[in-house]
């Protein structure tokens, strides 16, 4: 695919440029900075979303220079056309859009822990700064802390100063708890954009617009006429390198209460009074609260273990590196849990995510109940297709809908026909790495699509009791390459549902 973009043409529907402010990463060696921050920020710039008056300012320990840095991230950049698996599809680099972002990089040697290197920031930032934290999870609180320390925080004369901050927000509850005391203490809530990447995906953020905008789905968005949810977050890669970060993590930390929960609360919210952040934010944290905690006997975990993916053997999650040969990190997750609130009272919302998976695939899929049979007891009708929205977020983006239609001929015969729109087939879409969107809302101030303290909170209560009972619990193994463990299925069968495929069929 030819990814060329056109440096400050003006961007879709009347969007400006961001306000002119410094980016400043710290951890500008790290994967994150250079597999997806600087992509977006160079399709940023060819959309013309950036400012004149845009800088980065890239902070790491190691030694380097501005055009060391430059140099780094240019070859970085360069090697991603070349590369299949990026998330950055493109033949080339334009050199306009990425010259563009090149000339505004700097480099600041400084220890994350050491005042001295955040006195030499100061120095170095004026005006308006979001200061990104693309760091590990340690850092998060002493980075905050010294910031506020040097006055870095203080926002003066109509200049921001913003903090994103990564996941994972916190291992548990009480963990997280004590991240949002400690840097509250710094600044205010309304400074801190706690990101979750799912979050930018164009699907994702426009559930808002499927439901809210189209008359005929809200009124049926309710426990009168919706049987259950599906949540699907799955994967066909493996661990592979990432042991040593998903040992004492695992799937439930790595994926419930952050990703799983955003697309759980997009589905599930009242509408807000408006777009406004504050009111949409609002009625996420309503749904998460209403969640209620989990119990053990609602949830599968499983570990996967050798198997074939794609038609390559591959290994189990014990041989992976960085592994105990003893584990017991689960690698799959299936959940029922239940919303108490007037809305969903009685329906089940069942999740599930996995490594190792037959199929990629990210959905929501809303069944809904039944219609009565009795109109076609007396036809060849035997049974009706159970009706069910499938909003797509990955690979493809889109949504489809499981529909009876009368077959052709003179007989009451019915066939099953699924209406489908990709996203692709109706929209030229820009490039994107599921960063950009999040980057620009944060620099001009609009945190709709960011965690507010007591969201993150909400999420880690619903899945607390999990962690306390699965410190004694073993996992279920499941074959690489496969749907997932036996109890997955039986997690369902005793309410007597199943859950869809993953190849996307039903």
């Amino acid at each position: 695919m030819d990814q060329t973009v056109t440096l400050n043409e003006p961007a879709a529907c009347g969007t400006t440029a961001a306000p002119p402010c410094t980016l400043v990463i710290f951890g500008a060696a790290g994967d994150l900075t250079k597999r997806l921050l600087m992509p977006a920020l160079y399709n940023l710039a060819g959309a013309g979303l950036l400012a004149e008056g845009f800088k980065i300012l890239g902070v790491d320990h190691n030694d380097n220079s501005d055009e060391g840095l430059r140099q780094d991230l240019t070859a970085t950049m360069e090697s991603f056309t070349r590369d299949a698996t990026s998330e950055f599809h493109a033949d080339h680099i334009d050199p306009k859009a990425w010259g563009f972002v090149r000339d505004r990089i700097h480099f600041l040697k400084g220890d994350f822990a050491d005042p001295a290197a955040y006195a030499a920031l100061k120095g170095k930032v004026a005006g308006s700064a979001v200061f990104y934290l693309a760091v590990a999870a340690r850092f998060f609180g002493p980075i905050v802390e010294h910031l506020g320390q040097a006055g870095l925080l203080e926002q003066a004369d109509g200049a921001f100063r913003r903090v994103v901050i990564e996941k994972p927000f916190g291992s548990d509850l009480a963990s997280a708890k004590a991240l949002n005391a400690r840097i509250l203490k710094q600044a205010d809530e309304s400074q801190f954009y706690r990101i979750d990447h799912f979050l930018g995906k164009e699907t994702v953020q426009s559930i808002m617009a499927l439901r809210f905008a189209n008359g005929m789905l809200e009124p049926i968005w309710r426990r009168e006429y919706v049987d259950h949810v599906q949540i699907t977050a799955a994967e066909t890669i493996g661990v592979e390198e990432r042991g040593g970060f998903y040992e004492p993590t695992g799937a439930l930390r790595d994926m419930v209460p952050n990703h799983l929960f955003q697309l759980l609360c997009m589905v599930a919210m009242e509408p807000p009074n408006s777009f406004d952040a504050e009111a949409v934010r609002g009625e996420k944290a309503k749904v998460a609260e209403a969640v209620r905690p989990i119990a053990p006997e609602d949830a599968v975990r499983g570990q996967y273990v050798a198997g074939t993916e794609t038609g390559v053997a591959v290994v189990g999650y014990r041989e992976e590196p960085h592994v105990a040969k003893d584990s017991n990190t689960e690698t799959y997750v299936a959940l029922k849990l239940q919303i108490e609130n007037w809305r969903w009272a009685g329906v089940p919302f069942y999740l599930r995510t996995g490594k190792r998976m037959t199929d990629r695939l990210t959905e929501i899929a809303i069944h809904f109940k039944p219609p009565p049979f009795h109109l076609f007891r007396e036809s060849a009708v035997t049974e009706l297709a159970p009706n069910v929205m499938r909003l797509t977020i990955d690979p493809e983006q889109g949504s489809s809908t499981v529909l009876n239609v009368k077959r052709p001929g003179p007989q009451m015969a019915l066939g099953r026909v699924d209406t489908r729109f990709r996203y692709a087939d109706f929209f030229t879409e820009a490039p994107n790495v599921g960063y950009e969107t999040l980057l620009y809302d944060c620099m001009v101030g609009d945190a709709t699509l960011f965690q507010r303290a007591d969201n993150i909170e909400a999420g880690w209560a619903a899945v607390d009791p999990l962690l306390t009972a699965w410190k004694s619990a073993g996992v279920e193994d499941y074959a690489a390459g496969t749907d997932g463990p036996k109890g997955a299925e039986d997690l369902l069968a005793r309410d007597g549902r199943r859950w869809l495929p993953l190849d996307g069929s039903s």
